[in-house]
């Protein structure tokens, strides 16, 4: 099915409305309608109970969006967290290179402009914590879930007074990906949200 067809067709029965969509929509940001919301809603109790609730030895947990940036340099993702990006030097479409057929040049999207250079673009949104916005206050939004149960690790396993198999969590993460719409265009493809829930299991250290 075509991408626009099934965005408008879970919009007029209330599962999802392109987000500030009154003002032109926004790049690979939806809002949930009222079923959407109930189904999302539903979804979410049902993975937390059969996954957390239902197990004497799996913890949950729920950790902030923001963490210390040292994490994310830790974990190799302010440095590694990249995809190659090209643009079409005439529509503006861009793309990661390495989705694209081995040694194309041309835009598959306007099929005639010519595709630049391919750079890394780091798929962290970065922040400012505080009132100066200087390198020293630089935080970024969480791209994945896992690394509060990492650094948590051992506040769970105190607390918890056990020898639990897993901590498990669902929760928003945030990624700056590469889609094929224009900046500010709301018709991206429903598999590359920029914010969306997440839920995982990690097994504790052995």
């Amino acid at each position: 099915m075509d991408m626009d067809k099934l965005v408008s067709l879970c919009k007029r029965r209330g599962y999802i409305y392109p987000s500030s969509e009154i003002y032109g929509g926004l790049n690979s940001c939806y809002d949930y309608g009222p079923l959407g919301a109930e189904f999302k809603r539903k979804l979410k109790e049902f993975w937390w109970k059969s996954m957390t609730q239902t197990h004497d030895n799996i913890e949950g947990l729920d950790s902030s969006i923001l963490m210390h940036p040292r994490i994310w340099e830790a974990s190799g993702h302010v440095q590694n967290f990249s995809d190659p990006l090209v643009d079409c030097k005439s529509c503006k479409a861009r793309f990661r290179e390495d989705k694209l057929e081995p040694g194309t040049k041309t835009c598959p999207n306007c099929k005639k402009g010519e595709l630049t250079a391919a750079r890394q673009f780091n798929l962290m949104f970065k922040t400012f914590m505080g009132p100066v916005e200087d390198t020293a206050n630089v935080i970024y939004l969480r791209p994945e879930t896992a690394q509060g149960i990492y650094v948590n690790y051992q506040n769970v396993l105190t607390t918890s007074r056990q020898n639990f198999r897993s901590v498990s969590r669902k929760s928003a993460k945030l990624r700056n990906e590469i889609t094929r719409a224009i900046s500010h265009s709301a018709h991206a493809n429903l598999n590359r949200w920029k914010c969306n829930t997440s839920s995982n299991l990690e097994p504790t250290m052995k």
